[in-house]
């Protein structure tokens, strides 16, 4: 059951694929035109879309079906060849969640980002997106040695931000996110509305808290750190 909703945080903390920003447009686009490339039928968008938090090889997974994780494993700088220079072509910050983050920082209450994206795909997209230059630490899945589900990249983003991992927030579409959070001694929120699979069950992730909207993200996170809804 999750908990009720407290008002003593710092900051918070956003994955960023599925939970800030809806990258599936362009994250599918590519699956789909390397699949083309190969000569195989495209995967349809809802199926791309659902395994999306899953990276590249999650995606070469439903798109490449019958190779080994080896071959797959080939294709993967194939996949971010094609992905790379559409990586912000269709992708937006969630409806919402931008008028979120406005205020957040009107308010001074500091958020940050933290991604298993690779930093040469995350810096490229949050400029993109304008949030490089307002995001007070983000943390890409290639700049520790560690990434989710450890602990220690939320902690580096912590760290960087100034602020007691106790009194940090942290949102996510994955249960490696809601580990990692936890791991982290972090208060935890489960996005419900991002890339899930119809097998996976976000209940059974142990998250503090559910998002099944943007806005009721919106709601918990502005509760959280002391502003009205």
């Amino acid at each position: 059951m999750p908990n009720q909703i407290t008002q003593d945080f710092e900051a918070v903390f956003f994955d960023l694929d599925g939970t800030l920003v809806d990258t599936a447009p362009d994250m599918v686009g590519a699956l789909q035109e390397l699949q083309r490339s190969h000569g195989r039928s495209p995967v349809t968008y809802d199926v791309g879309r659902a395994n999306v938090s899953n990276g590249a090889m999650g995606l070469l997974r439903i798109g490449f079906p019958d190779l080994d994780e080896v071959e797959r494993e080939k294709l993967v700088c194939d996949y971010i060849a094609l992905y790379a220079p559409r990586v912000s072509l269709q992708t937006i910050v969630f409806p919402e969640l931008e008028t979120l983050l406005q205020r957040l920082d009107s308010e001074s209450r500091p958020w940050g980002v933290v991604t298993n994206k690779p930093e040469h795909l995350t810096t490229p997209l949050m400029i993109a997106l304008g949030l490089e230059r307002r995001s007070v630490a983000t943390v890409s899945g290639d700049t520790l040695a560690e990434r989710k589900p450890a602990p220690e990249p939320l902690l580096h983003a912590c760290k960087i931000a100034g602020v007691n991992p106790r009194r940090a927030m942290y949102v996510g579409d994955a249960a490696r996110d809601i580990e990692a959070g936890r791991a982290a001694g972090m208060t935890t929120i489960a996005a419900t509305y991002g890339y899930i699979t119809d097998d996976d069950d976000p209940l059974c992730w142990g998250a503090d808290h559910i998002a099944s909207s943007t806005a009721d993200l919106t709601q918990i996170v502005l509760k959280a750190v002391n502003l009205e809804p």
